[in-house]
C-alpha cells in the first residue's frame, strides 16, 4: 500500500509566543515614527542634520548659549543678594511682635495692679467711721471678707448628662442636654438663697454682689465673666438651721428638687458652723457722697 508523500513544507508554522502582544511589539520595534524617520533621513541627505556647519550659525548658537547662561547666573546672584535682606526683614518683624507682646504684658500687669489698688481703696473707704450703716454697706456690697454660720449647697451635673425632652421646668429651645446645670438654674438657686435669708453668697469662691451677673457662654457658666466648672459649691452665710429649711420649702428649692427627680441633677445641702467668704474681686462705685463733718468737730 503506497504511502502519501511526507510534505513537511505545507505544515502551519507555530504561533509566536508574543502574538497576542502585537501592538506592544510593534511599538518596541518601531520606537521612532515613520514620518520622523523620513524627515531625519532627508535632513541627513541635505546636510542640515546635527550641529550647524556654517560659521554664522555656530556664532548664533554660541551667543544664545551665552545669553541663557548669563540670565541663569544673574537670577542666581539676585536671589543670593535678596535672601539676607528678606531674612533681615523677617527677623525685624519677629522682634517687633515680641516687643509688642512684652509691652502688652506689662500694661496688663499695670492694669491688674491698679484694679487691685482701686478695690483696696474702695474697701478702706467703706470702712471709714459710719457706725452700723457703713458696716452694713460694706457687707451688702461685698467689699469686705465675711465669716459666720451658714449652709453649703453643692450642685453637680447628672451622671452621663443624657439629653432629654418633653415638658418640664427646663424645657426651652437651644438646650438639648437637660442633665447639665445651666446658668438660669444657678440664678434661681442664688435668688432662692437670698430670699431665704442669706446675708452673703459665693459660688466656687466667687463672691456675689448686687451687681453680679450669672450668664452662659456655650455650655459654661460665667459669674462676673469668670468661667466655673462643676461641681458648683454655693456657700451662704445666715442662720444655718433656718436658712436651709426655708430654702428647701421655697419655690426655688422645689425647682431644684424637680431637677433632681426629673433630670438626675445631683445636689446636697448641709449646715456649716463656720463659712468664710472672700471680698468681691472687683467693685464699681457709681455714686459717692462725701460725709459732712459734724458740727463742733475739730
Amino acid at each position: 500500500m503506497s504511502q502519501a508523500p511526507n510534505n513537511r513544507s505545507s505544515a502551519t508554522p507555530p504561533a509566536r509566543p508574543d502574538a497576542s502582544m502585537s501592538l506592544l511589539t510593534h511599538v518596541m520595534d518601531h520606537s521612532l515614527d515613520e514620518g520622523y524617520a523620513e524627515a531625519s533621513a532627508r535632513r541627513a541627505q541635505d546636510g542640515t542634520a546635527g550641529l550647524p556647519r556654517t560659521l554664522k550659525a555656530k556664532l548664533a548658537l554660541a551667543a544664545g548659549l551665552v545669553l541663557a547662561a548669563m540670565v541663569v547666573t544673574l537670577g542666581a546672584a539676585q536671589a543670593r543678594v535678596a535672601a539676607p535682606v528678606l531674612a533681615k526683614e523677617r527677623q525685624e518683624l519677629i522682634d517687633r511682635v515680641e516687643r509688642a507682646d512684652r509691652h502688652a504684658d506689662t500694661l496688663e500687669r499695670d492694669v491688674e495692679r491698679l484694679r487691685t489698688e482701686v478695690a483696696d481703696r474702695q474697701r478702706e473707704a467703706l470702712k471709714q467711721p459710719g457706725g452700723r450703716q457703713a458696716q452694713l454697706t460694706a457687707l451688702l456690697s461685698g467689699a469686705t471678707e465675711v465669716h459666720g454660720p451658714g449652709v453649703k449647697l453643692v450642685v453637680d451635673d447628672a451622671k452621663g448628662s443624657s439629653s432629654g425632652g418633653g415638658g418640664g421646668p427646663r424645657e426651652s429651645a437651644g438646650f438639648s442636654d437637660t442633665g447639665r446645670v445651666r446658668d438660669r438654674d444657678m440664678q434661681r438657686i442664688v435668688n432662692g438663697l437670698w430670699q431665704s435669708g442669706a446675708e452673703a453668697v459665693s459660688i466656687n469662691g466667687q463672691r456675689l454682689t448686687a451687681l453680679s451677673a450669672i450668664r452662659a457662654a456655650g455650655d459654661a457658666i460665667l459669674v462676673d465673666n469668670r468661667p466655673l466648672v462643676p461641681p458648683y459649691e454655693v456657700l451662704a452665710i445666715g442662720d444655718k438651721k433656718r436658712l436651709g429649711t426655708v430654702f428647701q420649702d421655697s419655690v426655688d428649692g422645689q425647682y431644684l428638687h424637680v431637677l433632681q427627680e426629673s433630670y438626675g441633677i445631683r445636689y446636697s445641702l448641709s449646715p456649716v458652723d463656720e463659712v468664710k467668704l472672700p471680698a468681691a474681686s472687683s467693685l464699681t462705685v457709681r455714686t459717692a457722697t462725701a460725709e459732712e463733718p459734724k458740727k463742733g468737730a475739730s
